[in-house]
């Protein structure tokens, strides 16, 4: 068996999940801007709603940073080796993690719904530093690994 193929295989697989998770809440709130911007009326059972999906989505999106993390330390230990670049990638994963849970922690956990369209894109500046930061890692990965 070829185990190195497989690790990467599942370091790779993981790292799509845990982006996977960030498009697809992307386009939830997206879809359910209207809503939870308009009207208190219309904006009832949305909350409950997105507390559940943010629920099932931090399980998943935990679930495939946690195997990204050991697929990929695993990677290092056995194949690539403590390089700098291993470590410079390292270093992003902790940046993207700070500053997304900072984010989180700052501006989105306070939101209340309905809110201002204006506080509602607090949401989309919280997509682009992930984004951002995936898109450090994949470049560092891909160009400089």
């Amino acid at each position: 068996m070829d185990w190195y193929t497989l690790l990467k295989f599942i370091h790779v697989t993981s790292f799509a999940l845990w982006l996977g998770t960030v498009f697809a809440s992307i386009f939830l709130l997206r879809t359910l801007e209207p809503v939870l911007t308009g009207s208190e009326k219309e904006v009832a059972r949305y909350p409950e709603f997105l507390k559940t999906y943010i629920k099932l989505e931090t399980s998943v999106a935990d679930k495939g940073f946690k195997t990204t993390v050991i697929s990929g330390l695993l990677l290092a230990l056995f194949f690539h080796g403590w390089t700098l670049w291993v470590f410079v990638k390292i270093g992003l994963i902790i940046l993207q993690v700070v500053l997304t849970m900072s984010y989180i922690i700052k501006a989105i956990q306070p939101l209340s719904y309905p809110c201002s369209p204006g506080d509602y894109a607090n949401w989309y500046k919280l997509f682009s530093i992930s984004l951002t930061m995936f898109a450090l890692v994949l470049l560092v990965t891909f160009f400089l690994l």
